[in-house]
Parts: C-alpha cells; sequence; structure tokens
C-alpha cells in the first residue's frame, strides 16, 4: 500500500510539473517578436483578415486566456497545425516522436550494458585483490575521457570512421531507399517485427547503430562510475559476510547478492539522464539526418513556428517525466528496504 501511495504521490508531481512546464513555456514563446496569425495565412492577405485570425486564434484576449485555450486544446489532443507546413501538429509528433523514442531507448540499452561492464571492471579494479593500483588509474581515466566527449562529437567522429572511411554502417535516415517502410503503430522497429518483414529490420537497425551508440557512450560513463562505488559499498554489508561465510563462491556474492542492491542507484542515475539523453539526441538527430523529434524541433525554430515548438517542448518534458516516473516506481518495487515518502 505504500508502494501505491508512493507511486501515486509521483504522478501527481510529475502532473504538477507538467503544468509548470506548460506555462512557462507558453509564457516564453508569447514574448517573441513574432505573429503566428499573420504568418498562418497568405502574404496578400488584409488586415481585417489578420484580425480575424488573430481572433480565431485567441491572440485578442488576454494571455491567462490564451492559455486557457492552448491548454484546453492540448489537452483534447488538438495541437493546432504547422505555420510553416500546414499540417496538423499532431500528424508530425506521430512520426516524430516514436522514432525519438526508439533511438532513445536503443541508446539507454547500450549505456546501461556499457555501464554495467564497465562498473563490474571499475569495481573488480578498485576491489581488495584486484589488479592494482595502474589497472584502477587507467580505468579512471578513462571513464574521465569518455565523459568530456559530447554526443555529437561522437557522432561526427562515427560518421567519419564507420560511415565515410569503413563504409560500414548507414548514418542517414532511417530505413534504406529499395525498401517500403510498413506503418503499424508507428515505432518502426516494432511495426518490421509485426509484418515480419527482416530486410526492413536489420536495414532499421543499421541506421539506428551510429546515433544509438553516439547517445548512449555519452551516457554510459557515469552509470559506471556509480555502479562501480556503489558495489564497493555494498561489499561491506552483513549480507555480504554471511554469503561468503556459507561457502558462496566470489562470483555468486556478486552477481547474486551485491548486484541487485549495487544496481538500484544506478537505474536512477539512468532515469535521471534520459532527460539529457533526449536533449542530446536533438543534434544528434540533425547530424545523422534523423526524422525525429530534435530535427522537427530544429525546423519548427527556424521557421519560428509556434504550434510546433509549443508542442514538441511539451512532449518532450511529458516523456522526460514518463520515464522518471516509471524509474522511480521501479526502484520502490525492487527496493528491499522502505523508501522514504
Amino acid at each position: 500500500m505504500n508502494l501505491v501511495a508512493s507511486f501515486a504521490r509521483r504522478l501527481l508531481a510529475a502532473g504538477l510539473i507538467l503544468l509548470v512546464a506548460s506555462v512557462l513555456l507558453f509564457a516564453a514563446l508569447r514574448v517573441l517578436p513574432v505573429d503566428p496569425a499573420g504568418m498562418s495565412i497568405p502574404p496578400a492577405a488584409t488586415p481585417a483578415e489578420i484580425e480575424e485570425a488573430r481572433r480565431q486564434m485567441g491572440f485578442d484576449r488576454a494571455l491567462p486566456a490564451q492559455y486557457a485555450i492552448w491548454l484546453g486544446h492540448m489537452l483534447s489532443g488538438d495541437f493546432g497545425r504547422s505555420v510553416h507546413l500546414g499540417r496538423p501538429v499532431a500528424s508530425l509528433l506521430a512520426e516524430a516522436v516514436p522514432a525519438t523514442v526508439e533511438l532513445a531507448l536503443l541508446a539507454m540499452a547500450i549505456a546501461g550494458i556499457l555501464g554495467l561492464s564497465g562498473g563490474l571492471l571499475l569495481f573488480v579494479l578498485r576491489a581488495e585483490g584486484g589488479r592494482g593500483e595502474a589497472g584502477e588509474a587507467i580505468a579512471e581515466t578513462g571513464t574521465v575521457l569518455l565523459m568530456s566527449v559530447p554526443a555529437f562529437l561522437w557522432a561526427l567522429l562515427f560518421i567519419l570512421v564507420f560511415g565515410v572511411v569503413l563504409e560500414a554502417l548507414p548514418f542517414t535516415g532511417r530505413l534504406d531507399a529499395d525498401l517500403a517502410r510498413p506503418v503499424v503503430t508507428g515505432f518502426l522497429l516494432l511495426d518490421t517485427l509485426l509484418v515480419a518483414d527482416t530486410a526492413a529490420f536489420l536495414s532499421a537497425m543499421r541506421h539506428m547503430v551510429l546515433p544509438a551508440f553516439a547517445l548512449g557512450i555519452a551516457v554510459a560513463p557515469p552509470v559506471m562510475r556509480v555502479l562501480g562505488a556503489s558495489l564497493i559499498d555494498v561489499y561491506h554489508s552483513d549480507y555480504i559476510r554471511q554469503a561468503r561465510l556459507r561457502g558462496l563462491s566470489e562470483t555468486r556474492v556478486l552477481l547474486g547478492h551485491a548486484l541487485r542492491n549495487a544496481a538500484l542507484p544506478t537505474l536512477s542515475v539512468l532515469g535521471r539522464h534520459f532527460a539529457f539523453l533526449l536533449g542530446g539526441s536533438l543534434l544528434v538527430e540533425v547530424i545523422f539526418s534523423y526524422p525525429g523529434m530534435g530535427s522537427l524541433m530544429l525546423d519548427a525554430v527556424r521557421n519560428a513556428d509556434l504550434p510546433v515548438i509549443q508542442a514538441v517542448g511539451l512532449t518532450y518534458c511529458a516523456v522526460v517525466l514518463a520515464v522518471n516516473t516509471v524509474v522511480g516506481g521501479l526502484y520502490l518495487g525492487l527496493s528491499p528496504r522502505p523508501m522514504p515518502g
């Protein structure tokens, strides 16, 4: 029951944060020196037609009334129409959001795998009987170097090495030009599996490898450091000594007992860094010509397309809050100790 109450509080907090973010986003974009009403109608429109468009969009009312109208449309799924593209914003999001979510999930999986293996290596090098100070120093220096390189630099390096020099992997788009894209759920990898199109699935994976690794490598070093430090702390616990007294091997003690508790702070770190990963995906998507939310946002900013900017910004916030809430719920469910509310 405590878990249910704690998760409910997290959901309520996420809703309040999203509401505050919507207010800040709406207010910040309203001070920009652009007129969405004037941009949404033909250049030869008369002043009377412009005023009519402003009235229909609610711009003749006070800011609180404009916000209430905008929020009501958002809650009903009406995100307006793109000023630049002339398409419903909801259809643009339906194409961009699944692409970014798939890329982010693959990048988080890569970050988790690299972080787990690197954290175990750091623990072995730090633990008593490890490989000595030289090995630990090398491992620490390696993690610092990895943390110092931003995702977009990894992206450029991967394009140069694997795309241009080795010509091993594609680095633009999401699918080979000669393949048809199946549309079932909007998530390309899932759709290719649902229709059993192996060629399209493999092509989509090949297109996602480089951007996903560029994002994942940027997130992996903090996971390595937190997991390594957590394992050191866990190994001072009584139940670890009791497991050794029962004659369990060091491998079983590490993987069967210590890793579960040490993984909890690591899970929290992955959840927190999901926001940074999404933020980094904007440049990475542009570099790889990947048609996700980052590319959509950049195009909207270039063209002062306020409906798209508002919708994508709010969607970014909602996705990050949803992931953090789920991670928090998993933390509560997996933790063997009572969690404070």
